[in-house]
């Protein structure tokens, strides 16, 4: 395994991602792992070096204005969410097929890494999307862990927080982690319509969504504190052009205690989850790889 960091150019020059790759000699799958909001990619490295073990490569990055992905200082960054897919999750897409050509595309997509799947042009050019723990925002359907302080961070502390310092300061408030202004104003926002995302923004991000045709398969848990089935259920109800398979995993079935909605990742559950349901994720011998057009094969780095 080499373990490559670099700096990957976007179509916007005014930003610039830092990706790590997790190459496998002569492997013929590659897995882009998309985090979740507030958490860095190096969270993800011992999945990755899994993914390595199961003779695939792998590779981590962090959305424009998160992670090592802050080039300045964070009140400075005017990134959103959706620029996170237009942009972010666009550059990776092509850089995957520009530089890994023969071989099968995983997208594995951590809470907002699945929802980006619906904001990001080229989506297609995935073989396959796994969405881990991934739902809409919507408040009211939040587990009851969440429902029971969210409205707050809605409506009082995130607009405080991010008007007083010009960010979301989540760190010191131990929550989400620090983000963008403009990033955390769209996702209030999202949070507060029944259809999330697509309710708040119209028709033409519905339009996108329905527009995705890659097999897409959920994995969720049913002690999430954060996302409901219904969160689940609602997100992946927008992907209506896709095949979807939802797998609802209760800890006790796999001989767990707690999975929750920010553990999956951790090594504890390498036998119990990773080997067990998501690696037959990942060896589905039916795919199809798709090629990428060649006039768009050069990425700058």
């Amino acid at each position: 395994m080499a373990l490559i960091e670099q700096t990957l150019q976007t179509t916007d020059p005014t930003r610039k991602l830092q990706i790590r790759l997790f190459n496998k000699h002569e492997s013929k799958q590659v897995v882009v792992i998309a985090g979740a909001m507030g958490v860095p990619q190096t969270c993800y490295e011992k999945f990755a070096l899994w993914l390595n073990e199961q003779g695939m490569s792998a590779i981590t990055f962090d959305y424009y204005g998160m992670g090592a992905s802050v080039d300045k200082p964070l009140k400075q960054i005017k990134t959103n969410m959706l620029q996170w897919g237009e942009y972010d999750c666009e550059a990776i897409i092509r850089f995957v097929r520009a530089n890994y050509p023969d071989q099968t595309f995983y997208w594995v997509g951590h809470s907002v890494g699945g929802q980006l799947l619906g904001m990001t042009p080229s989506t297609n050019l995935i073989d396959k999307a796994i969405t881990m723990a991934s739902g809409s925002g919507y408040w009211r359907h939040n587990s009851p862990e969440t429902k029971r302080f969210v409205w707050a961070l809605w409506y009082g502390i995130a607009p405080l927080a991010v008007a007083l310092k010009g960010y979301f300061p989540g760190d010191r408030l131990n929550m989400v982690g620090d983000l963008p202004a403009n990033a955390m104003r769209q996702w209030w926002r999202w949070c507060k319509n029944k259809d999330y995302a697509v309710g708040y923004e119209g028709q033409w991000l519905r339009d996108q969504f329905a527009s995705v045709s890659i097999p897409i398969t959920s994995i969720s848990f049913s002690d999430d504190e954060m996302m409901s089935a219904r969160n689940i259920e609602n997100l992946h109800s927008f992907f209506t052009s896709s095949e979807r398979k939802m797998i609802r995993i209760n800890p006790k079935d796999i001989g767990e205690k707690r999975i929750g909605h920010l553990n999956w990742f951790r090594d504890k559950f390498r036998d119990s989850l990773w080997e067990s349901q998501i690696l037959p994720q990942l060896k589905n011998n039916t795919i199809t790889h798709k090629t990428q057009p060649a006039s768009s094969q050069k990425i700058c780095l």
